[in-house]
């Protein structure tokens, strides 16, 4: 694939008003979710799950790829059609998680290090074979007392260069995705100073090992209060916030900027986005649009419980959600918009 079919995927993934569906769930985290809900821990539970988030009518106008699990993107639906083939026909991009998960940090207590580089060339040519054509690391920082230290910040950031610049050797554009995480106590404040960092520790080292930024998408935490944060940042507080510490650290080469969810409610991260899009948007050098997991996928999953009688209706969350966040991508998402599903 040449440098311009790249770049162009890249801005595929981040075109107007569409994001990107995280159902990439390892088959252990995506068998929490399902035994909280009585649904069987089983491969056929999770392909049956996985084909009916992926066949959800018209989603392809909202959605611009999902990125798959390991398992998932070497299933089919029930009538045998790959599920990278359903992705394609319907105008999307299939993507992959690539990295083997965060694993403690040798000699930082409470602190991780994401692995999976080892076998990473083979396994991203293996993929592109299949039809990926983007992929997703996730590095792992914890604010807390003493941390994140700046070996945890540096080896996360070295990881996510290397696997980006692997993935651009393989005609695969690289979703990099640095998550400071919402756990704890801490300020927005204490996230901005911590997001601003690890942003800055990021691109230096993809600059540093030759990733072409025009060829990748950054998947970065908002910055926002922690959970137990007893001040709460207001929705203004966090567009602003967020915007002041990208347009610091992210270079305008970069096409897109697609957050993740991090933990907030499904309202709350599609009202957040929608700020910043309808504040500073239109000033801004890259777009901003969403990837999230559970903060699309969550409604339409109790909804559908296993039953394949629930289908039409956990796809119409999944559209509905789809279509709020979309909205929210070009600042044009309002409460009204919830009411509509209400009923549902």
């Amino acid at each position: 694939m040449s440098a311009q079919e790249l770049a162009a995927n890249a801005q595929a993934m981040v075109s107007e008003g569409k994001g990107i569906l995280a159902i990439d769930e390892s088959n252990g985290t995506c068998n929490k979710r399902f035994q909280k809900l009585g649904i069987p821990t089983t491969e056929e539970a999770r392909q049956a799950y996985r084909q009916m988030l992926l066949t959800a009518p018209g989603i392809g106008e909202f959605i611009s790829g999902p990125i798959l699990y390991d398992e998932t993107i070497r299933q089919s639906t029930k009538d045998g059609t790959p599920f990278v083939k359903v992705i394609t026909d319907a105008g999307m991009l299939p993507g992959i998680k690539v990295d083997t998960g965060a694993k403690e940090l040798a000699g930082h207590p409470d602190e991780k290090v994401t692995e999976g580089l080892d076998g990473l060339r083979d396994r991203l040519a293996e993929y592109y074979q299949m039809g990926a054509r983007f992929a997703k690391w996730r590095a792992v920082i914890t604010i807390g007392e003493g941390i994140p230290s700046r070996a945890c910040i540096e080896v996360n950031a070295h990881a996510l260069a290397r696997y980006a610049a692997l993935c651009q050797e393989a005609s695969i554009v690289p979703i990099v995705e640095p998550e400071v995480l919402m756990d704890g106590d801490h300020t927005i404040e204490r996230c901005y100073e911590v997001t601003e960092e690890v942003l800055r520790t990021v691109f230096n080292q993809l600059i540093t090992q030759g990733v072409v930024l025009e060829q990748m998408v950054l998947k970065p935490n908002m910055v926002i209060s922690a959970q137990d944060c007893p001040q709460q940042a207001s929705v203004d507080q966090v567009a602003e916030a967020t915007v002041r510490c990208l347009l610091r650290t992210v270079p305008a080469a970069v096409p897109g900027i697609a957050f993740l969810s991090g933990g907030q409610s499904n309202e709350l991260a599609t009202a957040n986005l929608n700020a910043m899009n309808a504040k500073y948007g239109s000033k801004l050098p890259w777009k901003l649009t969403f990837s999230y997991g559970r903060a699309l996928q969550q409604p339409s999953l109790e909804s559908w419980k296993g039953e394949k009688a629930n289908v039409p209706t956990a796809q119409q969350k999944l559209a509905h959600r789809a279509k709020c966040n979309s909205a929210a991508a070009t600042g044009s998402y309002s409460e009204e918009m919830e009411k509509q599903m209400a009923a549902v």
